[in-house]
């Protein structure tokens, strides 16, 4: 398949480059985190840009523009990740890829799971549908038009389904961007596995924080690829997972080191410590110091804050601008400063 493949399908087409377009438009200039990007920026928020995009434009948009923070309004995680599931299984469905089935029973799942919340008004509106996408009969001659609409139909409900109860989608995307090349879509394989090594790490390194290089993620301090490999080891040694699950975590993280770290969390007082520097030396009004302390929180339970998250809720709550409206230029690059740092103590040395 090339990136013309839509072409049969206008509609659907104009419909997403016109989503994705508002998305950039809605990107502020004067952010700091998007300022660098300014260029890639204003040429993609003009909509003639959209119109004929090859595998360079596709490179630049995943790499410069896709984890940049908009002003637009923030909508769930679970909305947004079943856009991802529903695209990822339209584009399945043009390229006839060998993850099409799996796709599909994942959104057959999902159905299936909104099916128990009749009472909720918005869920029975829909229900026909839920009802329909669960059936042979509705993915006998699917078309890109009916995946597309059932999209728009459900991704609000789904932030419905209680946590406990829904089944968290991961998709492997293997980019192979170059010239002449097209963007493979990885068969989603071993997915259950994998969330099962995730699971059983957590539990063992929870478990063991205060011992190995797991006390050093746990506390902010420096860690050596030495450290990290006898970890791996130690986790491979003790049942926990394979050489393989180890390799696969590194690289869907970016590092070993972060994996471990988003699972354990960070100590809180390492966390206040980081920000120790910043909290004395400035004169913070009271929404600055909640939102200072919601980074704080932020970094306990997860380990690490990527930018963007600045822009979510709960940031948003106490300042529905984004921090640019409550920080000054100097603040908001101490901020990014120390939560860049944090990040960078989890990777080795």
């Amino acid at each position: 398949a090339t990136l013309d493949a839509a072409g049969s399908h206008e509609t659907e087409r104009r419909d997403l480059a016109e989503l994705l377009r508002a998305g950039v438009a809605s990107m502020n200039l004067d952010n700091v985190i998007v300022r660098p990007h300014r260029r890639h920026v204003e040429r993609f928020r003009d909509a003639e840009a959209w119109q004929h995009l090859d595998t360079g434009d596709l490179a630049t948009l995943t790499r410069e523009l896709a984890g940049l923070p908009t002003t637009a309004e923030p909508e769930p995680e679970e909305s947004k990740r079943f856009d991802l599931l529903v695209l990822s299984l339209e584009l399945a469905l043009l390229r006839d890829e060998p993850g099409y089935p799996r796709l599909q029973q994942n959104v057959r799942e999902i159905a299936g799971l909104l099916e128990d919340y009749p009472t909720i008004p918005a869920v029975a509106a829909q229900l026909p549908l839920i009802v329909d996408v669960q059936t042979d009969e509705w993915w006998q001659d699917v078309t890109l038009a009916m995946l597309e609409s059932a999209r728009r139909r459900l991704r609000g409900l789904v932030p419905f389904i209680e946590k406990h109860k829904r089944k968290v989608v991961y998709t492997d995307f293997e980019d192979e961007i170059g010239e002449g090349v097209d963007v493979e879509f990885a068969d989603l394989v071993a997915v259950e596995d994998f969330e099962r090594f995730r699971r059983k790490a957590r539990q063992f390194l929870v478990e063991h924080k205060g011992e190995w290089a797991i006390a050093k993620l746990h506390h902010d301090r420096p860690i050596t690829a030495d450290d990290l490999a006898e970890l791996q080891r130690i986790l491979v040694d003790s049942g926990v997972g394979s050489a393989g699950e180890c390799e696969r975590a590194q690289r869907e993280e970016g590092s070993f080191g972060l994996f471990v770290r988003r699972l354990v969390g960070l100590d809180r007082a390492a966390a206040k410590a980081a920000f120790a520097a910043f909290l004395d030396d400035q004169r913070l009004t009271a929404d600055q110091i909640e939102f200072v302390n919601l980074v704080i929180d932020e970094l306990t339970a997860n380990g690490v804050v990527e930018p963007r998250r600045l822009y979510e809720s709960p940031f948003t709550d106490v300042s529905p601008q984004g921090p640019d409206a409550l920080f000054d230029p100097s603040q908001m690059g101490q901020i990014l400063g120390v939560v860049a740092d944090v990040r960078r103590r989890a990777d080795a040395a």
